[in-house]
């Protein structure tokens, strides 16, 4: 084969491993999960994420385990806390106590991370955007999502399945701080999130609000209270654990979200009520909410995508 051939292969090649789909490394039957959270993502995870998948395992012939972990665990979780973690320390093994992105893409193959409602409390943008500040507006947020996105991107082998933001009641946002979010989910939805890599995003702030600005009232612990209820997340719960088996198992062009009016499919996932109830223990409240580890392996398909460019390099 001459040299032009066996650039073509390695382009074939190389385009059908990086097109592989999300979380190449995931096994579709046998995945290691775990979500991060704070007080909000508890309540979900209490609507029955365990026993769904415990559920979907006993009649799939599956042998998945998902855990939960409160993340990080001192301070918010919000985008800056996610960015000085994975990112300015990504590293290290952990930062302020909390496991960086070379430990838990080592642990697992599927992260599930989440910001609680005080990241929707954003202030207007100065025009000065800093990825290093924790100040709360959109032009800070934007920089340090995509300073995550290509964090997470650097380890292909895991799925990350990220939830747009949860946000508060009526009573505890003014109006223009709603618009700003709505603005913020929007541009996750259509800019920040992009096909065939391996993220996939949660449209929770959808659910919560039904298409419109605050955590509706009757989804919410009490109209001052920005937890959302039992009920509620007995409803979205089997919504997040199928959204993540369905991008375990699908390949490229997994789910973006879930459907605003869709409740879980009776037939395309098991009943959130099969099996033990879950625990209606209180979950855990963190204030308001808000209120020696090199970095991962590149992965063959990154290495094979590189060949084609070191060939033509040698040519020249």
């Amino acid at each position: 084969m001459d040299r032009k051939g066996l650039l073509l292969v390695f382009y074939a090649v190389g385009a059908i491993l990086t097109a592989a789909g999300p979380g190449q490394g995931a096994s579709p039957t046998a995945a290691r999960m775990v979500l991060l959270h704070h007080s909000t993502g508890e309540v979900i995870w209490y609507g029955g994420v365990p026993e769904w998948f415990d559920e979907y395992n006993r009649t799939h012939g599956t042998s998945h385990r998902i855990s939960e972990q409160h993340f990080p665990e001192d301070g918010d979780n919000s985008p800056f806390d996610y960015w000085e973690i994975w990112v300015q320390h990504g590293a290290e093994a952990q930062f302020r106590g909390s496991p960086t992105l070379p430990t838990l893409t080592a642990q697992y193959d599927v992260v599930i991370w989440k910001h609680c409602y005080p990241v929707s409390e954003i202030e207007a943008d100065t025009g000065n955007p800093d990825v290093t500040s924790s100040t709360r507006t959109q032009e800070n947020y934007k920089l340090q999502y995509l300073a995550l996105r290509d964090a997470m991107r650097a380890y292909p082998q895991t799925l990350f399945v990220v939830w747009t933001g949860a946000v508060h009641t009526r009573a505890n946002l003014a109006e223009e701080q709603a618009l700003r979010m709505r603005a913020f989910v929007q541009w996750l939805r259509t800019t920040w999130d992009e096909p065939g890599d391996n993220i996939v995003l949660w449209d929770f702030y959808q659910l919560e609000t039904d298409g419109e600005l605050y955590l509706k009232d009757a989804y919410a612990t009490s109209p001052t209270d920005s937890h959302p209820n039992e009920a509620f997340a007995r409803r979205v719960a089997p919504n997040l654990c199928q959204t993540i088996v369905n991008a375990l198992t699908a390949g490229p062009s997994p789910t973006a979200g879930p459907s605003p009016t869709a409740g879980p499919s009776p037939t395309a996932s098991p009943s959130p009520t099969t099996g033990p109830r879950p625990s209606t223990t209180p979950p855990r409240t963190s204030g308001g909410g808000g209120g020696g580890c090199a970095i991962g392996a590149p992965g063959w398909s990154i290495l094979l995508g590189l060949l084609p460019g070191i060939f033509l390099f040698r040519r020249k």
